[in-house]
């Protein structure tokens, strides 16, 4: 797995040693012609998909059954690493190579799923979800490219991407491996993490409306400085979000303040808020939390401060009997685990639209993601891999 990371990390490497394979783009091309390679030397039949997605099929004892799906993405962000993404459809096609060389045929077909443009997206989901939206091939990916072009450089047709929509038991179980993203699992030593579900994240544009004003000549005592407002804002919701007990988190980040000159006080701030948590209710109370605080930021500072939803996804709560099925592989293993939420998105919260899904986590040294300094040990993605094989064979035999 460790010599097949590196050999991939070749296409879209860059100077600080990870890489920048956005999707559509030459590198993400490259990239996609040598896992294919890989999945067709273990024996998948490979074809790539309306939406561009990389599809490798194994036939099972009972072909009238619904297929078992895992698999992850190979695109990264601009200045990604080497790691993230990659670690699941390796490990995915390693599995699919063990099972060959053991002689292993499953009940169930299986099915492997290299996913395009996650990190833009989640388009090649979204699309096996029956979610992508006609709209949304308009927009421009980080390659520069629309995503309706990138979809036909990578081999799709967006003429006819609808036409992957999965029906819901079309697929018996999706399960991802994949780095954690964050530091537990490193911190704590733990081998593998159980993922109970994908947070669910909203988040709102606030408007900090006060008056422009000359900085000079304006005593402080008579301001109504829209940044001041957002500064307080800012401390309350980093407050509520420490020291209400639960896993929530809450995030500013991005500003921008009118006029934006040096010798004005800003009469206008517009700010981001972002909330994240496994339930729901928990996103909006903390909301509700900050809100009512902010009440008093603007007795305090005579600036007006209003809220405009912009984007929300709803939490996606992976399978129970999934979760419990990877703890006992884990177990079984030997491998020490503990149940977690993902704090980021992946591609089995579209997944979990249409079947059961479970995600397996491994560690991510010091949590870093998203970086070239991502780093998952050889030693823990044989772990990952080893467990999610495992998960294969006894979901294989399990009534779901």
């Amino acid at each position: 797995m460790e010599e097949r990371i590196k050999a991939l990390s070749q296409f879209g490497a860059n100077p600080e040693g990870g890489v920048s394979r956005v999707a559509y783009s030459d590198a993400d091309i490259q990239g996609r012609k040598y896992v294919m390679e890989l999945m067709r030397n273990a024996g998948l039949e490979v074809s790539i998909d309306f939406a561009g997605n990389i599809v490798g099929k194994r036939a099972g004892k009972k072909n009238n059954l619904p297929s078992i799906a895992f698999g992850s993405h190979i695109d990264s962000v601009p200045g990604g690493g080497n790691y993230d993404g990659d670690v699941g459809s390796i490990g995915a096609i390693e599995c699919i190579e063990l099972l060959k060389e053991n002689k292993i045929i499953t009940d169930h077909p299986l099915e492997v799923f290299i996913f395009q443009n996650e990190e833009g997206g989640l388009v090649g989901s979204e699309a096996i979800a029956g979610v992508l939206r006609d709209e949304q091939l308009d927009l421009i990916s980080s390659s520069g490219k629309t995503l309706r072009q990138g979809m036909k450089d990578i081999g799709g047709d967006p003429a006819r991407y609808k036409e992957v929509a999965r029906e819901k038991g079309d697929i018996k179980v999706f399960v991802e491996l994949h780095i954690e993203q964050g530091g537990f699992l490193d911190q704590e030593g733990i081998n593998i993490g159980v993922v109970e579900g994908i947070v669910g994240i909203k988040q709102w544009m606030v408007t900090f409306q006060g008056k422009a004003n000359h900085a000079g000549t304006t005593p402080m005592n008579q301001r109504q400085d829209a940044m001041v407002a957002a500064a307080k804002f800012v401390l309350e919701t980093n407050k509520i979000a420490l020291n209400t007990p639960g896993r929530q988190v809450a995030t500013n980040g991005m500003i921008t303040a009118e006029p934006g000159a040096p010798n004005v006080i800003p009469g206008k701030v517009n700010m981001t808020l972002e909330i994240r948590d496994l339930d729901f209710d928990k996103v909006m109370s903390t909301f509700e939390k900050i809100k009512t605080a902010a009440v008093l930021i603007e007795k305090e500072t005579g600036v007006t401060i209003t809220y405009k939803s912009l984007t929300e996804n709803i939490p996606a709560i992976t399978d129970k009997k999934v979760q419990e099925t990877i703890a006992s592989a884990a177990k079984d293993l030997g491998l020490t685990y503990k149940y977690m939420p993902s704090g980021a998105g992946h591609d089995t919260q579209d997944m979990a639209k249409i079947a059961p899904t479970g995600m397996i986590f491994v560690p991510s040294k010091d949590g870093i993601s998203h970086s070239p300094k991502e780093f998952t040990s050889s030693q823990d993605m044989a772990n990952g891999a080893s467990v999610l094989l495992q998960t294969i064979l006894l979901l294989d035999k399990a009534k779901m």
